[in-house]
């Protein structure tokens, strides 16, 4: 009589559930994989003796082998014999890679769908296009998320008044570039008189942001892979602060384009000459200027008055053979001063 007790007791009814096999992440079946280790470990033994190996009928022995030409891990026969299992070494890094392949195209397909998918929501409900940020913590998130989803490249309009403090925000960048995101900034000039905005500026430009500068700019803005944007919708009186987030649309498509035609017309911030060519003071006054500051703020910012400001540019331009300060700009560029 067969003992079942084991059988019947109920300890041991459920035990722990098997490891996944590592095979299957690369779409080989348990089946599959027991014939191809029967195929290395007896090479000559057949179709019918792997067939007993691994108790798989012939047709399912048939099925496997013809599984396993397919995924590359054996050959088929030749003229010295049956099948052959190719090098695990070979076979299974070559096997990876294609997997990795398909899912990087799977990747792709789901960004092609899921675009399709957010344009039918907006269709079915345009209130999903926009959301809402009110106050300055919320603002804050709705940044932070923004710049966290950046995958290949940020834009923005940089302009007084700020929907949030700029420190965080500099720590978003700073994050940015060191994931190799690009990020290209147009600067308001009135923006860079702040010498905590021109100092946060230069240091992101150090950490590899483009950046240039305009005298003026339409708005604050904040595009995001060309799909996503954030601008200021209110600001009260009282100091507090309204912004709206666009998800992926033509609004989104209007406000990227709206940014390139900014950056054809805006001029390269000014960077650090390089060592020997000019004193620091007259790197930072060189930087100053390109920046299309006026003068009282470049004076304030260097702490002199505006005659030994101007006293500096005439010398500067003297330097340079330069009859203005537009000569002076060209010729700080033609020796890479800018």
């Amino acid at each position: 009589m067969v003992n079942t007790a084991y059988e019947t007791d109920p300890q041991h009814t459920a035990g722990p559930a098997p490891a996944a096999s590592p095979w299957a992440a690369v779409g080989v079946s348990a089946l599959e994989e027991r014939v191809y280790q029967a195929v290395l470990q007896q090479p000559d033994a057949g179709a019918a003796g792997w067939a007993l190996l691994t108790g798989a009928s012939p047709a399912q022995m048939r099925e496997a082998c013809d599984r396993l030409l397919t995924l590359g891990l054996i050959q088929s026969p030749d003229s010295m014999g049956g099948l052959r299992a190719i090098d695990p070494r070979v076979a299974i890094r070559a096997l990876i890679r294609r997997r990795e392949t398909e899912s990087e195209l799977l990747a792709a397909t789901a960004e092609e769908i899921a675009t399709a998918y957010e344009a039918g929501l907006l269709r079915e409900e345009p209130a999903r296009l926009i959301e809402v940020a009110s106050g300055e913590g919320a603002i804050a998130a709705r940044l932070e998320e923004l710049y966290a989803r950046a995958e290949h490249e940020v834009c923005l309009f940089d302009t007084p008044p700020y929907l949030a403090p700029p420190a965080p925000q500099a720590d978003l960048q700073a994050d940015l570039l060191k994931r190799g995101v690009v990020s290209r900034g147009i600067y308001a000039a009135t923006a860079l008189e702040d010498p905590i905005i021109l100092s946060r500026t230069w240091k992101m430009m150090e950490l590899g942001e483009q950046a240039r500068v305009l005298p003026s700019v339409p708005l604050k803005l904040l595009v995001v892979d060309g799909c996503r944007a954030m601008l200021p919708l209110t600001a009260s009186a009282a100091g507090g602060y309204c912004a709206v987030v666009v998800w992926h649309s033509a609004v989104t498509e209007a406000l990227q384009k709206l940014f390139e035609m900014a950056w054809q017309q805006a001029a390269p911030l000014g960077r650090a000459a390089g060592d020997g060519e000019l004193s620091e003071g007259e790197r930072t006054l060189i930087r100053l200027l390109t920046a299309g500051m006026k003068d009282e703020a470049v004076a304030r910012h260097l702490g002199v008055s505006l005659r030994t400001l101007r006293r500096r540019v005439s010398e500067l331009q003297e330097r340079l053979g330069a009859a203005s300060r537009f000569q002076l700009g060209v010729r700080a560029a033609q020796r890479n001063w800018v």
